[in-house]
């Protein structure tokens, strides 16, 4: 799975469960203190995360911020999978 990939599924994840749990683009604002047009634009593909926006956003969800990462990269052990998940941060 290519970068631009990752970060789609992470963006489609975020919305997947926002919508899930009936939670709108301004609750969710208001829950992560970041703006609504925020939210808009990384559910567009428009911005991109930072590592504190993903924990933000998953605090205001109630969910772990590896809910948000695909599959394919919790294959291995326990330190291989952090040290996946640290490379695909640093690339955000």
């Amino acid at each position: 799975m290519e970068i631009e990939e990752k970060l789609k599924y992470i963006i489609d994840k975020i919305k997947a469960i926002r919508i899930k749990n009936g939670i709108s683009q301004m609750e969710l604002s208001l829950r992560s203190n970041l703006s609504q047009s925020f939210i808009a634009n990384l559910e567009k593909g428009k911005k991109q995360p930072s590592v504190l926006t993903l924990i933000r956003i998953a605090d205001s969800l109630n969910v772990n911020p590896q809910e948000f990462f695909p599959e394919s990269i919790d294959s291995g052990t326990r330190e291989q999978t952090k040290e996946k998940i640290c490379k695909l941060l640093e690339l955000l």
